[in-house]
């Protein structure tokens, strides 16, 4: 039989406690009740195998958070939720920022309030050692790893910042998964990528017949997410209307689907990360400073490839296994030398470029060991483009190569153009390597070996291109 869980109550109105007493013996929680802090300081001295603490933050003889603070320095592994004044988010903020699991707003909703509490019991439960999918034995790795195991115990909003490809997305999912939510979905979603008119429905769902085509009832990412985790990437893109309605859900932890009438609670984590400057988006008017606020909670600072560059031999070879399993093939060794060009480079793509640049190589590398030339780095141009500002760049002159096609060893004619607007150079380059490969193929009559022959490549490099420039 599991033993009975214990939970002690802080508060100094008589009906509120009786309310949580009776609310919680329903939930087999035993209970001990203090009506102010000296109480609760007298009851933890005596006893302190608690398993949740539930306290008001207005107490006769100071402030919740005092406790807050007192449990967390003394009982870590004990989550506190604090019960707040309702619409007073400034204090729940607060509460959540100084080591709270989580609040619950008067007056209170048995629903949120049992809710809070199954959660909050699970919240010990899955504390272990982070998995191999966060690896790394840099200093800054070391202190990730802490930081993401305390803040998975916790419900905080948090905001996860870092450059892109710096692999913000691994972390959300590893604060959900150590956490107590690990049992329900993780649900990520790119701001970005959802139109601007369908992003009510999206997050908040919609009845039948709300709108042109909405042939049926619709679950929002909210209501998908409820009880789990909700991460909201690349968050900067939201438009304004929809971060004010944003901020609502979060604050009332409610949605009210299009075309319905009333509110619907959601029990909801809220993670949310951008490779944006946040706060300069407040700044510029591009992001609402309230909702700025419900966000960065904590804010988790990730850190770039460059500043775990003694990490790299560790990702390499990690990188190279998941390819050669995923190809068939043994995983070729890197030497030396270019295992020290990528340490010496800047990554401005950062873990996501490391993998790019890799599987790359996998495909060029010739007796199963990659080289320098198989990496492709240019190095230099990198930092000069990183550190140009885009007005300094001189735009190609559109010039023309002649070439005699009926000769074995020309080459097609090739165009080298201004960029055109929203078009990358990697867009640009990657046009002309399909127009090269697709006329080669076409000159042998389809046949890939003769193909490869003539563009001076392996077969197997070929077949790389073809997958990557969607040839196949």
């Amino acid at each position: 039989m599991a033993e009975k869980k214990r939970a002690l109550i802080v508060d100094d109105e008589p009906d509120i406690r009786e309310l949580l007493e009776i609310t919680l013996g329903r939930m087999n929680i035993h209970t001990e009740s203090a009506s102010s802090l000296a109480g609760a300081f007298q009851i933890l001295e005596a006893e302190s195998d608690f398993d949740l603490c539930l306290t008001d933050m207005h107490l006769p003889d100071g402030n919740g958070l005092e406790l807050v603070k007192l449990i967390g320095a003394n009982y870590p592994t004990l989550p506190v939720a604090v019960i707040t004044a309702f619409g007073s988010m400034d204090a729940a903020i607060n509460a959540l920022k100084s080591g709270a699991f989580d609040f619950v707003q008067k007056p209170l909703d048995i629903a949120q309030l049992r809710s809070l509490v199954e959660t909050a019991l699970k919240s010990g439960a899955k504390q272990g050692e982070i998995s191999d999918t966060l690896t790394g034995t840099s200093e800054v790795m070391q202190v990730l790893r802490s930081q993401i195991s305390r803040l998975a115990r916790s419900q905080a909003p948090i905001y996860i910042s870092g450059e892109s490809g710096s692999g913000k997305e691994v972390v959300a999912r590893l604060i959900h998964k150590l956490g107590p939510r690990a049992d329900h979905l993780f649900v990520p979603v790119n701001c970005g990528a959802i139109p601007g008119e369908l992003m009510e429905s999206e997050f908040f769902g919609h009845l039948k017949g709300s709108f042109t085509g909405a042939n049926a009832d619709k679950q929002g990412l909210f209501q998908t997410a409820h009880q789990g985790t909700l991460f909201l990437d690349e968050v900067a893109d939201l438009p304004l209307p929809m971060q004010v309605k944003l901020l609502r859900a979060i604050q009332e932890k409610a949605v009210r689907p299009v075309g319905g009438s009333e509110e619907t609670f959601v029990d909801v984590r809220i993670l949310c990360a951008t490779h944006k400057n946040l706060s300069q988006q407040v700044e510029n008017g591009n992001f609402r400073q309230d909702l700025y606020y419900r966000l960065n909670v904590i804010e988790l600072p990730v850190p770039s490839l460059r500043d775990r560059a003694d990490d790299i031999p560790i990702f390499t070879e990690q990188i190279l296994e998941k390819l050669a399993k995923d190809y068939g093939q043994k995983a070729p060794g890197i030497s030396k030398k270019a295992l020290d060009e990528l340490m010496g480079y800047v990554f401005p793509g950062n873990v996501r470029e490391l993998e790019n640049i890799l599987e790359r190589a996998f495909t060029l590398c010739e007796n199963n060991t990659i080289e320098i030339l198989d990496l492709n780095l240019l190095q230099k141009q990198s930092d000069s483009l990183a550190e140009t500002p885009l007005s300094g760049i001189e735009p190609y002159q559109e010039k023309t190569i002649a070439i005699d096609e009926k000769k074995p060893d020309s080459t097609i004619e090739l165009s080298i153009a201004t960029l055109q607007p929203g078009e990358s150079l990697e867009d640009y380059l990657n046009n002309i390597e399909r127009e090269i490969i697709t006329n080669a193929l076409e000159q042998s009559r389809w046949n890939k070996t003769a193909a490869a022959k003539s563009l001076g490549i392996t077969f197997r490099a070929l077949r790389y291109r073809l997958k990557k420039l969607d040839l196949e």
